[in-house]
């Protein structure tokens, strides 16, 4: 069973010498209760994505190619009211920032409240009980108290703690998480990680993970898309992409990794800078830093060969080594 799926999607921006696509052909699909990390540089165009699902771009942008499903409806070509309602019902989202996405202003209690009394219907006295719950099932020591005190009087840990509540309370089914731990330490980003495998777990809920980090990908999510300059270049579980990638980019990145043990005198690295969006070369836009690249991948475009849920797009999938 599939919960969301996204095919071709592709979300451009007027420039002065045309349309510049930001994302390209975005084709995945998400199952209930699954966790599908997206990884890559910045500018490869995971949060782009994540906005793209739950209909957050911002003009003059718009999606001009492709369809979103969710539940088998179509959202993509939903009016703003109509998408209005399916956000924070059907879809949640967690931000960055813990900090600025909670009203200084309003206590954790007051926004948690009003959230499940706009999607629920719910009257304020069961609204609050399901607010402390809530607050109580991310961890939120004494609920019962810190309901009522402000979004300043809680630390970095347990703000984004808050955050996940808020995107959890109304019962969404799924939940578009953009770098939920970046900017929490070691300690809190692994009680986050494992606080989100369990929500989804219990609650059923699919969580679409964008992050920087390989480690957080391999601790949380089932599996993983690999972007670069607005495409997916691969796809696959987390153990196939993160222990045997086809794509070169894969690889580099997993070669970039610090290992533990006795260190080279160099620490490996991917050449050059990703492309920006309107001036990506012709054939495949990782071609001018890729050491495997032949004649073709400057001349033609790769394009992805598998399913939705394993894929990847190289003119050299087979021959690239593990």
């Amino acid at each position: 069973m599939t919960l969301l799926t996204v095919e071709n999607l592709t979300v451009a921006f007027p420039g002065r010498s045309g349309s510049v696509n930001a994302i390209e052909d975005v084709t995945l699909s998400v199952a209930p209760g699954e966790i599908l990390g997206m990884v890559g540089e910045s500018g490869a165009g995971k949060s782009m994505t994540g906005a793209a699902i739950i209909g957050l771009i911002e003009p003059p942008g718009r999606i001009t190619k492709g369809q979103i499903h969710l539940e088998d409806r179509r959202i993509d070509n939903l009016s703003a009211e109509e998408m209005r309602r399916i956000r924070g019902r059907k879809i949640g989202a967690i931000f960055q920032d813990p900090l600025t996405s909670l009203n200084p202003v309003l206590t954790v209690g007051e926004q948690l409240i009003e959230t499940i009394q706009t999607h629920l219907k719910l009257p304020k006295a069961q609204a609050r009980e399901r607010a402390i719950d809530w607050l109580r099932r991310v961890g939120i020591p004494a609920p019962e108290a810190r309901i009522d005190t402000y979004p300043h009087q809680y630390s970095g840990g347990m703000r984004q703690r808050v955050v996940i509540a808020l995107a959890l309370c109304a019962e969404p089914r799924l939940v578009i998480a953009d770098e939920p731990t970046t900017a929490l330490d070691v300690s809190v980003q692994a009680q986050i990680i494992a606080l989100l495998r369990k929500l989804a777990r219990e609650t059923g809920v699919a969580v679409v993970l964008v992050t920087h980090d390989m480690g957080v990908i391999a601790e949380t999510a089932d599996r993983v898309a690999v972007m670069y300059a607005g495409r997916i270049v691969e796809i696959g579980t987390v153990t196939e992409v993160l222990t045997a990638p086809k794509h070169p980019y894969t690889t580099g990145l997993m070669a970039s990794i610090p290992r533990i043990g006795p260190r080279p005198d160099v620490l490996a690295q991917i050449e050059g800078a990703m492309p920006r969006p309107n001036a990506r070369p012709e054939g495949c836009a990782f071609s001018p830093r890729c050491p495997h690249r032949i004649e073709v991948c400057t001349q033609r475009r790769p394009e992805s060969t598998g399913t939705a849920t394993k894929s990847v797009a190289c003119h050299l999938a087979e021959e690239v080594p593990a």
